[in-house]
């Protein structure tokens, strides 16, 4: 295998399907990884047509004890980059206080805690001159929180902001080149309809970013532009 190898975890559909589409059309192996087992999604419809450069796995990032058997599948695989994009939300407009208790973990469970149980887990099949990376937000910048909302979200992003800084100032991972990306607010799912910027302009923005952040050692929280945002 002679191409480059990324694993997006978190690929089944938008944001993650479309950064798996556009390394593919760059020339990337990909393998992308969908939750539920059972489910067609456009992952698989990307890689019946990708004459074996897509290949999908298995993950859900919330049951710790899929990672290790995951680790064993991919042994003997490089992976240039390893970027988690798995991500959820709840009600936008409960405050935290109001929030329920099971609403609080899954937010925070999905996008803090499980992202960095994958980095933990799959760290060593990043090269030295590899990306580790995660899907973060503008509204986990607590510098630029000025206008509130989405409580829960916001905090979960920022935790996840603070785990990944916690992981770059390890001395054993000085030298790796990390990043978490803020895409801006996106039409998707998640991003609703009424979001300003479309998958189609902005996900080849963000993989720009990712490539060229490869073999820069440290940690920055970059937009889709490659501009830094403030913690």
């Amino acid at each position: 295998m002679t191409e480059p190898t990324a694993l997006i975890v978190g690929a089944s559909r938008g944001l993650g399907h479309a950064i798996a589409t556009e390394l593919f059309d760059r020339g990337w192996h990909v393998i992308g990884t969908v939750r539920d087992t059972t489910a067609r999604t456009p992952l698989h419809d990307l890689a019946d047509r990708s004459g074996g450069r897509v290949e999908v796995e298995h993950l859900d990032i919330t049951e710790p004890d899929q990672l290790p058997p995951l680790h064993e599948r991919l042994a003997h695989r490089r992976l240039d980059v390893l970027f988690i994009n798995a991500g959820t939300t709840n009600n936008p407009q409960t405050p935290v206080g109001e929030v329920s208790t099971a609403d609080f973990v899954d937010v925070m469970v999905t996008n803090a805690l499980s992202p960095m149980r994958v980095v933990e887990a799959l760290r060593d099949l990043v090269p030295p001159d590899g990306l580790i990376g995660a899907m973060s937000s503008g509204q986990g910048s607590i510098a630029n929180n000025t206008a509130g909302s989405r409580e829960v979200y916001r905090g979960s992003k920022a935790a996840l902001n603070m785990f990944m800084r916690s992981f770059a100032a390890r001395p054993a991972e000085a030298e790796r080149a990390l990043v978490v990306i803020a895409p801006g607010w996106i039409r998707t799912a998640l991003g609703g309809p009424d979001a300003p910027f479309t998958m189609e302009e902005t996900v080849p923005l963000v993989v720009d970013v990712l490539l060229a952040k490869r073999g820069k050692p440290g940690l920055e929280f970059l937009d889709r532009n490659g501009e830094t945002v403030p913690w």
